[in-house]
């Protein structure tokens, strides 16, 4: 491997790292942080009738959790896409087959 592609590789590791970790960082403060740290904070506020430390406890977080999910495959398509590893630049056969038979009459 040459360099540029080594240094190619090391940044797009080096993004990955930090999407990752920033997303990491939001799922701690969601599930750690509102609902056990804050959450005498948060129970005064009312959330669909619900207390909002407990609804973040119980439902909100994972809400946030699905969110993350979708963020994180938005972010990574993105970065694919800037560094020209993306699935849509694989090589397929013009007719998006993989088995080409020599037999005339199949």
């Amino acid at each position: 491997m040459n360099d540029s592609n080594s240094l190619q590789a090391k940044a797009y590791w080096k993004e990955n790292i930090r999407i990752v970790l920033s997303l990491l960082a939001i799922w701690f403060l969601v599930s750690f942080g509102m609902a056990i740290l804050f959450v005498d904070v948060l129970d005064n506020i009312r959330f669909f009738g619900f207390k909002l430390g407990f609804w973040m406890a119980q439902q909100g977080s994972i809400y946030c959790f699905v969110i993350l999910i979708f963020v994180y495959v938005h972010k990574m398509n993105k970065l694919d896409r800037k560094y020209n590893v993306d699935e849509d630049r694989d090589q397929f056969s013009p007719d998006d087959t993989y088995y080409h038979s020599n037999d005339p009459q199949e």
